[in-house]
């Protein structure tokens, strides 16, 4: 197969990975805005702790090799980030709506960028210095901290977006010492075993109708993080990366067409503002990684 083909399977993959994403925060928004928070993503937890030890049971060595870490703290530390932005998320989309909370969330490649330096030691140059800078001022035009009364839970989301941020930085620190696999494991173990007393003392009867919500809650986080894996797996994250905007997108929609949230202009305005500016970075991004490669070949 050639790396045209790969890119284009990687890319619809990434495209489907998105939409089902934006479905998964529509029924957390649900289930959230009628049950305990903790409950919903404790039961989320255990189906995905579930998952990944079938996966990892199957796997050549069996359990204790699949779940070997060279550095078991740090996945501990990348999986508790995962599930403090996990709860703080889901207030966020019960409070602010699907819109507003993706608007401001999508900052999170500027918050990768600009993180980069101090967490992985990479270098960032003056232009994606100045796209992170426009980027927030997409930031402060969606918050509007200067009209009106500025709600103070406007800005939940941004710590979302720093937290899931950390986390990818995270992960990609892991990756220098251990498989992908095996941070995909820690991380739906660690958030089960984490979440299960807050989700136990917060429990609260379910309806059956809210019980096919909560299993199909479980099934398209799941689905979501195996094709996501399997689209870094045929492709570039640099080449298909950008196409995760399109959660902001099929989140919006979702928003408006079912929880009657509303696209204020300014919303519209500044996401498109971090969007551009998230662009340039990730272009930025792929393009200094290029220049390195050539480099060392010549």
């Amino acid at each position: 197969m050639s790396v045209e083909q790969n890119i284009g399977k990687g890319i619809w993959l990434m495209v489907v990975t998105t939409f089902i994403f934006a479905m998964q925060d529509g029924i957390s928004r649900h289930l959230a805005g009628t049950y305990n928070v903790y409950m919903v993503i404790t039961i989320r937890y255990w189906f995905f702790a579930l998952f990944t030890l079938s996966v990892a049971a199957r796997s050549e060595g069996g359990l204790v090799r699949a779940l070997y870490s060279r550095q078991p703290l740090m996945q501990i530390f990348r999986s508790l980030v995962l599930v403090a932005e996990i709860v703080i998320m889901i207030q966020a989309f019960v409070i602010l709506g699907l819109v507003e909370s993706h608007a401001v969330f999508a900052s999170y490649p500027l918050l990768v960028a600009a993180l980069s330096g101090p967490v992985l030691g990479e270098k960032v140059g003056w232009r994606r210095w100045m796209a992170i800078g426009i980027g927030f001022t997409g930031i402060v035009i969606i918050l509007e901290p200067g009209f009106g009364v500025f709600k103070p839970e406007a800005v939940i989301p941004l710590v979302c977006a720093l937290l899931f941020a950390l986390y990818s930085l995270l992960t990609r620190f892991a990756a220098r010492k251990d498989a992908a696999a095996v941070s995909f494991y820690w991380t739906g173990l660690v958030g089960a075993v984490v979440m299960t007393p807050f989700g136990i003392w917060f429990w609260e009867p379910m309806i059956f109708a809210d019980w096919l919500w909560m299993a199909a809650l479980c099934i398209t986080a799941v689905t979501a993080h195996f094709l996501l894996i399997r689209a870094y797996e045929v492709a570039e994250a640099s080449a298909i990366q950008p196409f995760a905007y399109l959660q902001l997108v099929w989140a919006s929609a979702l928003g408006i067409l079912v929880f009657n949230d509303t696209l204020r202009p300014n919303v519209a305005l500044g996401a498109g503002v971090v969007v551009c500016a998230g662009l340039f970075t990730l272009w930025r991004t792929r393009a200094h990684a290029k220049a390195k490669l050539e480099a060392r070949a010549g």
